[in-house]
């Protein structure tokens, strides 16, 4: 009897030994796709100035990444990186620690970005104006009792780096009024933020705006002051056309000339579109009028810039659209939850580490697709980012 407990302590001894050296070995590969002086920038960054209860500073970058990744709360992550031997810090130090990680993981992304398709190449025609995408998020605190808070953020295109972000109750709507715009600045965002309000907030300020709109949120005029009725205008599109009309918005402070811009989507495209609506319509109990299912075909996008085509436009607003997408399925896939409310700085360095986790995992699924019999590529710096760059 006493052999056999002794044989069975031994082989949990052993599995608890391998399963160690197995994360240990999963920390590598992922250390392998970090930029290259990562642990350097963190000092020089500001991240870490002094350990102060970690072990290094690859155990404060591992500490966060298991709040970041893995939902949880800082009390929980503290816990854990103490049972790891990561670090042994109160919750109230990971959150300052969190609120100083900000610039070092938007470093991160830069350098990670510029070999991924997440990140956008610069439009000729834009190779000197900032591209922000601005949206918003819904983020539920898990458990029972958690409460619902609004995320409104936006990021720079093509740095992925979260430049504002604003928390509120979830009651309080999307609007481009509550971000501050800069002269030159070309932000893009979705429906919920084209009304005439937020439009005259970016002109005010100089700077242009690309916003997708339906045909019921933004009353536009034609050129001669009349209403301007969109569907006529898209029923002549062909499949894969795009066009644009000349057309102005009217509110208290004068008259915007803007452009509306749209393509028809193929046959299949439209009918998952329309189907969406309905479902989303039988959800919430209410009726979809005719004109919003045909409009269903198309994608409209009003903008303040006067040139180029309607077909780069859209271009460039397709691939817009691609990088929400990516985001989108980063806020499914990694929980959004224990969010710091009451602190800006460390709500934006935590919008900030989720977009370096999500380049982790773009890393990793690009690797992935390329995965070699004798395992993953020895630096993926060194040996793997051609790759990545041609992908």
């Amino acid at each position: 009897m006493d052999e056999t407990f002794e044989d069975a302590h031994d082989d949990d001894e052993r599995l608890v030994a391998g399963e160690v050296a197995s994360i240990g070995q999963d920390w590598s590969v992922v250390t392998t796709m970090l930029p290259a002086d990562w642990e350097n920038k963190a000092k020089e960054l500001g991240a870490v100035r002094r350990l102060r209860g970690f072990a290094s500073v690859e155990a404060v970058l591992r500490v966060m990444l298991i709040h970041l990744s893995d939902g949880c709360s800082l009390r929980e992550t503290a816990v854990r990186a103490q049972a790891g031997g990561l670090a042994n810090v109160s919750d109230v130090a990971l959150l300052k620690r969190l609120r100083g990680c900000g610039p070092w993981f938007q470093w991160m992304i830069r350098e990670m970005a510029a070999n991924m398709s997440l990140s956008m190449a610069p439009n000729d025609f834009l190779a000197d104006r900032p591209v922000r995408l601005i949206d918003g998020s819904i983020v539920c605190e898990p458990g029972a009792t958690g409460s619902t808070w609004r995320l409104h953020y936006a990021l720079n295109l093509r740095t992925l780096s979260c430049d504002e972000v604003h928390v509120t109750e979830a009651k309080e709507g999307e609007s481009l009024t509550r971000f501050s715009i800069h002269p030159n600045d070309v932000v893009m965002a979705d429906r919920g933020f084209a009304n005439r309000r937020g439009v005259r907030h970016v002109v005010r300020h100089g700077a242009d705006g690309v916003l997708r709109m339906n045909l019921t949120n933004l009353p536009l005029e034609d050129p001669q002051g009349q209403p301007l009725a969109l569907l006529p205008l898209l029923r002549q599109l062909a499949i894969g056309q795009a066009a644009d009309w000349p057309a102005r918005i009217r509110d208290d402070d004068g008259v915007m000339a803007v452009r509306v811009c749209a393509y028809k989507k193929t046959l299949a495209q439209t009918l998952a579109a329309q189907e969406a609506i309905q479902r989303e319509a039988a959800r919430k109990h209410r009726e979809v009028k005719p004109e919003t299912v045909e409009a269903a075909g198309y994608v409209i996008v009003l903008t303040t810039l006067m040139s180029p085509s309607a077909e780069t436009i859209m271009e460039f607003y397709r691939r817009r659209w691609q990088v929400e997408l990516a985001f989108k399925r980063l806020k499914s896939l990694l929980q959004l939850g224990h969010l710091k409310k009451i602190d800006k700085e460390g709500a934006k360095a935590w919008l900030q580490g989720k977009i370096l986790v999500a380049c982790l995992i773009e890393t990793l699924i690009l690797t992935a697709e390329r995965f070699s019999p004798w395992g993953y590529p020895r630096d993926t710096r060194g040996i793997f980012a051609p790759a990545l760059a041609v992908a």
